[in-house]
């Protein structure tokens, strides 16, 4: 499951009025949650035994196999995750030290329907994997593609001055544009 937790995204989410980034996997055999507020990293991963047991005790008056129940947190999560969360389904927070608790209140099948997410503070391990690894590779490729765009700039300039100094002038002068002037710019995105 966490392999699989690897290739999701991170998304913005809202539980309650506290801002997170998320992310889950949910199988058959349980899931893995993953949540931070940029400061820390909180996580749960449940396999059906697991969920088999936090079902009867927060939904008594619901019988269903676990893989419903799976199947429901899954619809209940993934619209969220994709910055579409459903009005009818709630969900609230709690922190204490090293633990956060998100709450679910919804309904399956006319019945009320909770649930709660016991996180445990993530182990650096996977705090590097999901979260430091993944961003410093974007940064680098991003610094990457920044240099390669800082080159094909200049090399238009000088395009252009050739084409200026071999007599061409634009039909529309609303197009010119200044020269790109990079110590600049970097200073600019560096201030930025």
């Amino acid at each position: 499951l966490e392999n699989s937790l690897l290739t999701q995204p991170w998304a913005s989410v809202c539980f309650g009025e506290s801002a997170f980034i998320a992310k889950a996997c949910f199988r058959d055999s349980g899931y893995v949650l993953l949540i931070s507020d940029l400061s820390s990293v909180w996580y749960e991963s449940a396999d059906t035994q697991a969920v088999g047991q936090r079902s009867k005790e927060l939904n008594k008056r619901l019988t269903a196999h676990v893989s419903s129940f799976l199947h429901r947190l899954s619809s209940l999560m993934s619209p969220l995750l994709a910055g579409q969360p459903d009005a009818a389904t709630s969900f609230s927070c709690h922190l204490t030290p090293g633990r956060l608790s998100v709450h679910v209140k919804s309904e399956l099948s006319g019945l009320p329907f909770y649930w709660d997410f016991h996180c445990s503070s993530a182990p650096v391990e996977m705090v590097s994997r999901h979260l430091v690894r993944p961003l410093m590779r974007m940064s680098l490729a991003l610094q990457s593609q920044l240099q390669e765009l800082m080159v094909l700039l200049l090399q238009k300039d000088a395009e252009i001055d050739d084409y200026r100094e071999s007599g061409a002038a634009l039909s529309r002068d609303r197009l010119r544009t200044e020269p790109f002037q990079e110590v600049t710019f970097l200073q600019n995105f560096m201030a930025k």
